[in-house]
């Protein structure tokens, strides 16, 4: 059931996942001025009104500048004015840009997290997860970022090499889930499982950059 619901994901998780079946192509950071690839990337470009906008799904017209998907890059971009360099005209850039794309990269995760749900390829609560990981059915784990109990140490001891991310609290997953208390989860293996895990390794990798 998880390989069967890897297209729907596809085309509705983040939109920029399906780049993942295009041939790789690069574009410099305008912080940094390394070549990376665009997965690795985060695109903006401006409005007619000479508003920059983030472009994350890269279906924007217009020319495209980019900043590497870290928060720390991105807010050396706002403070340097480094977009209107890049675009090589006065542009207008938001002070809450930075959060703007944080809160975006965080939808487009919690939005994988309700498909998976849907599809049948997530599975929630300890024992149940205990179980996959015994069983060796998880991919990866998502734990919520407030928990801090004896259940979280009984995962983590069954969790050797799996990966586990914290990106969201709990209430944060209840909403998605339409469940209560969710301090546990577990993507299943299969094809659908890489899809859900890009939206997450973005938004991570954004927050600890």
């Amino acid at each position: 059931m998880c390989d069967a619901a890897a297209e729907i994901i596809s085309a509705a998780a983040t939109g920029e996942i399906k780049q993942m079946i295009k041939p790789d192509t690069t574009r410099k950071c305008i912080v940094s001025g390394e070549l990376r690839d665009k997965r690795e990337l985060l695109r903006f470009t401006e409005t007619p009104d000479g508003q920059v906008v983030p472009d994350l799904k890269r279906r924007l017209g217009g020319r495209g500048v980019y900043v590497v998907c870290a928060k720390k890059q991105l807010e050396k971009a706002v403070a340097a004015n480094l977009f209107a360099k890049a675009l090589k005209r006065k542009v207008k850039v938001d002070a809450a840009l930075v959060d703007t794309v944080e809160e975006i990269l965080k939808k487009q995760a919690l939005r994988a997290v309700s498909l998976a749900r849907k599809s049948g390829c997530l599975i929630w609560g300890l024992d149940k997860v205990l179980e996959a990981l015994k069983k060796q059915k998880a991919e990866f784990l998502i734990e919520a970022g407030d928990e801090n109990s004896d259940g979280r140490k009984k995962i983590v001891s069954h969790a050797e090499g799996i990966e586990i991310f914290s990106l969201f609290d709990a209430d944060e997953l209840d909403e998605e889930l339409k469940h209560s208390n969710t301090a546990h989860a577990a993507v299943l293996k299969g094809s659908a499982a890489g899809l859900v895990r890009e939206s997450f390794a973005r938004l991570a990798a954004f927050r600890n950059n």
